[in-house]
């Protein structure tokens, strides 16, 4: 792959694996609605598209369709005060996170975080984990108008540092990081164990797939 200028990087599923405070709070808040948990393993398959459509899918168990509106409207506060107050508890790091961000920084890329999840949860899991200075620019759910799939976040990150899209590399898990990149011109590298609705990722025909982001340092070598 061409050297970039500019990296950008999805953080659930990707840097984080957040799944197990997602399905705790999911859990919990279904508990509290006197409804049956759904479990982790459902879980991890609805992440991936903001915790309203997280939450619209446990409300009815499965990826797609929609509950009622009264249900949800029930629903969200109680995981967004659950979500608050757990955001960190039980997730952590991917192996290779951390060699990665290193070699990334040693080599002189800028650096940039692209989510779904929303600022207020965005923030503190970075800062938590020990990882949110090595940004400079994190753009969350949130942020602007549109997300991912959308291109705008990753355009967005592109004029603030200054760089071309052909010159950027997105580093995602899921089909919709790699809609985004190719919308935006990005180049794109997922991680074959992310979250991607139990697809394998490499159906959506990514740049290049890798197990670590250790292996980053020989795919941009060149």
């Amino acid at each position: 792959m061409l050297r970039p200028k500019m990296i950008l990087i999805d953080v659930d599923g990707t840097l984080v694996d957040s799944v197990p405070d997602l399905a705790f709070c999911v859990d919990a808040m279904m508990e509290r609605l006197g409804r049956p948990p759904c479990g982790e393993a459902s879980v991890r398959d609805w992440v991936g598209n903001g915790v309203e459509r997280l939450v619209r899918r446990a409300l009815i168990g499965q990826l797609d369709g929609e509950p009622e509106e009264a249900d949800f409207d029930a629903a969200l506060p109680i995981f967004l005060e659950l979500y608050a107050e757990n955001t960190s508890k039980r997730s952590v790091l991917y192996p290779g996170v951390i060699e990665g961000i290193a070699f990334m920084k040693g080599a002189g890329y800028q650096l940039g975080c692209v989510t779904n999840k929303a600022a207020q949860f965005t923030e503190p899991l970075l800062r938590d984990l020990g990882i949110r200075e090595h940004f400079g620019l994190v753009v969350s759910g949130d942020t602007l108008p549109k997300k991912k799939p959308d291109p705008m976040p990753l355009l967005h990150a592109a004029q603030h540092f200054g760089v071309e899209p052909a010159e950027a590399i997105m580093i995602g898990d899921s089909v919709s990081d790699v809609k985004a990149a190719r919308a935006a011109g990005f180049g794109i590298i997922c991680m074959s164990y992310g979250y991607n609705h139990g697809q394998d990722i490499r159906e959506a025909k990514p740049d290049a797939v890798i197990d670590s982001m250790v292996e980053l340092e020989q795919l941009l070598a060149g």
